[in-house]
Parts: structure tokens; C-alpha cells; sequence
């Protein structure tokens, strides 16, 4: 008795105490179907929650590369005034002038015993003005075709002025060869004049308009030829001359060592371009890295090197260069492989593979070091090398 009395008092109490609860049929079949809209509205949302959060997932995503990429650059921007301005001077490639007078200057002692201070410093100092030309007409021009637009060291963008820059890339130029003059008037050595004309038109038609032929991939050929055979020949036969003996002889040996020069020389150029290749492209410069891409450029490097120091064993099997040449040399080979691992590694990485021409420029200087080194040292110990007269 006491069970349905509880039940009937709950139902009653529960009807008259939360009114509307209990429905007719025609009623519960509507709320029914509510219920299951209801049920579907709240599928169809949870359906579009994840979908939102999917799509926020890729979102943030291509926010973060894109926010890292815009930090790099901003990196890039925000690089301070002094930096840029030691980028701009490029001072380590100042090399490319030490080099080539200095292997010359070792060659003319080998062969004749004579130094000369003041004609060495002169003939520095005329050098640095023409690589400092070369550096300034080059920013110059690559602005005119807009391959320097986006770079932040170039002279004329922290300069502020195209004429100017030319102007005082002009001037330099006039004054170095005046230098140069000076020094073969001293010499009395036509030839040598005649071989650094050579190399400022190699220079001159490897940037300037008309011509441009570093557009065309000629870049490095000249870069060859002017600092090897043709600047450190005549910086040989500068040292090496004097009023009292105009005839000093153009040997294999000084021949040999301005060959290895210039391919160090070329491959620094070489290596400049691989962070360059897309700017380069824009712009209609065919430089060898375009054409091959950075890959095939990282093979050309590694042959590159192993052609220098093959060159290098197969110049002193031929006796044509000291003994001391050769072993000094050979010593620098962990520089050259530093340079192919580099290369290899960080061809693709735009941010990295700038430094690889550094580590050409210090594969240059410990090359040429260790030849100068090795010529005097050829001459100090008395070793009996006759250097093959080439020509007289």
C-alpha cells in the first residue's frame, strides 16, 4: 500500500509542480523532431568546430613560415649600418690584389735575387684602386639592371647616388693607372704596362656596357686571365726589372705559379654567385651557376679544386716550380676540401652559402702564401732551379 501511494504522490506532485511536462502525443512527435534538429544542428557545428580548427591548425602554420621568413628578412633589414658598410668594403677580397703582385714579386726574386720596397708598395697601392673600381662600377651597373634592387650592401643603395658612385669609380681607376704608368717608367718594362691593360679591358668588358659579358657566363674566363697571366706576369717583370736589365725572360715557372692564381681567383668569383642565382636569373644574367644551377655548380666546384692541386702535382713532377712550391702547397689541400664540404652541404641554404666565397678567399691567400713562401724559400736555400726560359 505504502509503494503506489509514494508513486502516485510523486507523479502528482511532479504534474503539479512542473506543469507542461507530461504532453498530448501531438505534442511529443513535435518535440521529438525538434530534437532530432536539435541533435543534427549540434553535429553539423561540431562538424564546422573541427573543421575551423583544421583550417586555424594550417593557418598558423603558414603564418609561422611566413612570420620566420619575414623575420629573416627582417634580419636582413635590420642589419646595422656598419655591417653593411663592411660588406660594401668586401676587404677580404682585397686578396685578389696581394695575391697576384706577390707571387709575382717571389717569382722575380727566384730569378733575379732583387727586391724593391717602394715599386712593391706603389704597385699595392695602384692595385687596391683598380679592384676598388672594379668593386664600385660593379655596384654600379648590376643597380642600372636591377640585379643589386634588393641588396642592402650595395654601394649606390647606402650611398644614396648612381653618379657619384661611377665618379669616384672613375677617379680610382685613373689613379691606379696612373700608378701602374709610373711603375713601368721606373722599370723600363713595356710589357708589363701592356699586360695590365689587358687586364683592366678584362675587368672593363667583363661589367661595363656596352659589353657585360659576365651576363653572357664570361665572367670567370676573364677573371682568369687577368689576374693570372696577365697581372701577375706583369707584377714579375715589374720586380724583377730595371733600367740596368731590360730583358728579364718570362719563364715556365712564373707561367706555372700565374695559372694556379688564376684559378683560385676564378673560383672565388665562381662561389659569389651561388647565393645570387634567382636575382641573377630576374635580371637576364646568365652567369655558369644559372645555367647549371647550384647542384651541378657544387660538382663544378669540387673539380675545380681537385684541378688545382692535380695542376699543382703534375707543374712539380715537371721541375717547373721549387720543390718547397709543391710540399708548401700541398699543405693548404684541408683548406680546399673545407671549401668542396661547404659548398656540398649548404648549396640550397641561400643564407649560408654566402660565406663560401670567404672560405675561397682564404684558400686563395694560404695558396698564394704558401707559393710565395715557397719561392723564396727556394731562393734563400740556394737550390739549384733554373727556371725554362718561355720567352726572352
Amino acid at each position: 500500500m505504502l509503494m503506489p501511494m509514494a508513486i502516485s504522490f510523486t507523479k502528482q506532485s511532479y504534474v503539479t509542480r512542473y506543469p507542461g511536462v507530461l504532453f498530448s502525443p501531438r505534442q511529443s512527435s513535435y518535440f521529438c523532431v525538434s530534437a532530432k534538429n536539435i541533435f543534427r544542428k549540434t553535429c553539423r557545428r561540431e562538424l564546422e568546430f573541427k573543421q575551423q580548427c583544421h583550417h586555424a591548425l594550417f593557418r598558423s602554420k603558414d603564418k609561422a613560415d611566413f612570420s620566420s621568413s619575414m623575420h629573416h628578412q627582417a634580419n636582413e633589414e635590420d642589419v646595422s649600418r656598419a655591417t653593411l658598410i663592411w660588406r660594401a668594403i668586401k676587404l677580404p677580397i682585397y686578396s685578389v690584389a696581394l695575391v697576384p703582385l706577390t707571387v709575382g714579386s717571389a717569382a722575380a726574386y727566384l730569378q733575379t735575387g732583387m727586391f724593391s720596397a717602394r715599386r712593391y708598395f706603389v704597385l699595392l697601392i695602384s692595385s687596391v684602386l683598380i679592384i676598388t673600381w672594379l668593386n664600385l662600377s660593379n655596384d654600379v651597373y648590376d643597380f642600372d639592371t636591377g640585379a643589386d634592387k634588393n641588396k642592402t650592401e650595395s654601394v649606390v643603395n647606402l650611398v644614396g647616388s648612381r653618379t657619384g658612385t661611377l665618379v669616384a669609380a672613375y677617379l680610382l681607376l685613373v689613379l691606379g693607372f696612373i700608378g701602374l704608368t709610373w711603375a713601368s717608367v721606373e722599370a723600363g718594362n713595356l710589357r708589363a704596362i701592356m699586360l695590365l691593360t689587358c687586364a683592366v679591358i678584362c675587368g672593363y668588358i667583363y661589367q661595363c656596357p656596352p659589353f657585360r659579358l659576365s651576363y653572357q657566363g664570361l665572367g670567370e674566363p676573364l677573371c682568369f686571365a687577368a689576374f693570372g697571366p696577365f697581372a701577375t706576369t706583369a707584377f714579375y717583370l715589374l720586380l724583377g726589372s730595371t733600367r740596368e736589365n731590360l730583358c728579364l725572360s718570362i719563364t715556365a715557372t712564373i707561367l706555372s705559379a700565374s695559372l694556379l692564381v688564376g684559378l683560385t681567383t676564378s673560383l672565388i668569383l665562381f662561389c659569389s654567385h651561388f647565393h645570387q642565382v634567382e636575382g641573377d636569373q630576374n635580371v637576364g644574367k646568365m652567369s655558369p651557376l644559372v645555367r647549371l644551377g647550384t647542384e651541378r655548380g657544387s660538382v663544378v666546384v669540387k673539380w675545380a679544386v681537385m684541378t688545382l692541386y692535380s695542376l699543382l702535382f703534375a707543374i712539380g713532377l715537371s721541375r717547373t716550380l721549387p720543390l718547397s712550391c709543391i710540399f708548401l702547397c700541398a699543405m693548404t689541400s684541408p683548406i680546399g676540401k673545407l671549401v668542396v664540404s661547404y659548398v656540398e652541404e649548404n648549396h640550397k641554404d641561400k643564407g649560408k652559402i654566402f660565406m663560401a666565397k670567404y672560405y675561397c678567399v682564404r684558400l686563395h691567400a694560404l695558396f698564394g702564401a704558401a707559393l710565395v713562401a715557397g719561392l723564396i724559400t727556394a731562393r734563400i736555400l740556394v737550390t739549384k732551379h733554373i727556371p725554362k726560359l718561355v720567352f726572352q
